[in-house]
């Protein structure tokens, strides 16, 4: 897992070794500070994370371990939720976050679990989305509910959820348009959906992901914020951190968010969808800095 991690984290840990070229036993604060900035911790986050730590200049391993991870911790999803059959995700985020691949990534990443998928192509107001989710449903042999452009999508993800009840399906991962908190009409369409999904079987959606593109780094914050605020976003999958080295971001929007990460992108094909591991987030980071010839902390 660890090599996978520092394979999404690639350029965020040549941006430390930059400022740190060689890795350190203790390391001080103003040293420790420059690396969270130059990673896209927020500075308000950066001088929240120097004041639990010891108040000595030099930084040991552990301290710092223990600061870190305490951005990550989250309430898990009862066993009634996870046993839901079908079990039912929410795709949302604005155009250019990586939604309608990342749905592929996760499609075929329960098709690697053994469960069987099917696609409902809720975002019905561009229609290269519906193609380009139709290609992936083809590519990954999983079966789609498609419509036309314009038509509605709420109706979309009631006919997805109710055949895949009627098929045993056991998962449903739905598309939404690309949407800004700011456009009214789109907003509404959301909320919409999941009142239809509700209405489709009780209870569903069972999770409303956010996709956040980690190019963004903190500026996805707010963005955020907003999607939360219209539909009580669940949980986030983070796209396109190889490509990037604002990976400190992951601090802040666990921290501002208060939500699980499940997932980093790391690439375009649909195997590159890794389980968010918080320690091993962190640890990489630690790895990238901290001389360990005496075992690990």
């Amino acid at each position: 897992m660890i090599g996978f991690i520092k394979k999404g984290l690639g350029k965020t840990l040549h941006a430390i070794h930059e400022i740190l070229p060689e890795k350190v036993e203790k390391i001080d604060k103003s040293t420790l500070e420059d690396i969270l900035l130059e990673s896209d911790v927020p500075y308000e986050l950066v001088e929240e994370i120097i004041y639990y730590l010891p108040p000595q200049e030099k930084i040991e391993e552990k301290d710092l371990k223990r600061v870190l991870k305490s951005y990550f911790i989250y309430d898990e999803p009862t066993a009634e939720i996870i046993k839901t059959q079908p079990f039912v995700d929410l795709i949302i985020g604005v155009n250019g976050a990586g939604k309608t691949t990342t749905i592929a990534k996760l499609a075929n990443h329960y098709k690697q679990e053994g469960k069987s998928v099917m696609l409902g192509a809720s975002d019905t107001f561009r229609a290269a989305a519906i193609e380009q989710l139709s290609r992936w449903a083809t590519k990954l042999n999983i079966p789609i509910i498609a419509t036309k452009q314009g038509h509605d999508p709420s109706a979309v993800a009631y006919d997805a959820i109710r055949s895949a009840i009627a098929k045993k399906i056991d998962h449903v991962i739905i598309d939404t348009a690309g949407r800004l908190h700011n456009q009214t009409n789109l907003s509404n369409e959301l909320k919409k959906i999941v009142r239809i999904c509700d209405k489709a079987k009780e209870g569903a959606p069972q999770r409303k992901i956010l996709i956040l593109d980690g190019t963004q780094g903190n500026s996805a914050i707010n963005q955020a914020k907003a999607f939360h605020d219209l539909v009580n976003v669940d949980a986030i999958i983070i796209t396109k951190l190889d490509g990037t080295a604002k990976g400190g971001a992951l601090f802040a929007i666990a921290k501002e968010l208060q939500l699980p990460i499940l997932y980093i992108g790391v690439g375009e094909g649909e195997n590159d969808l890794i389980p968010f591991d918080a320690d091993e987030y962190v640890e990489t980071i630690l790895d990238s800095i901290f001389v360990r010839n005496h075992g690990k902390n």
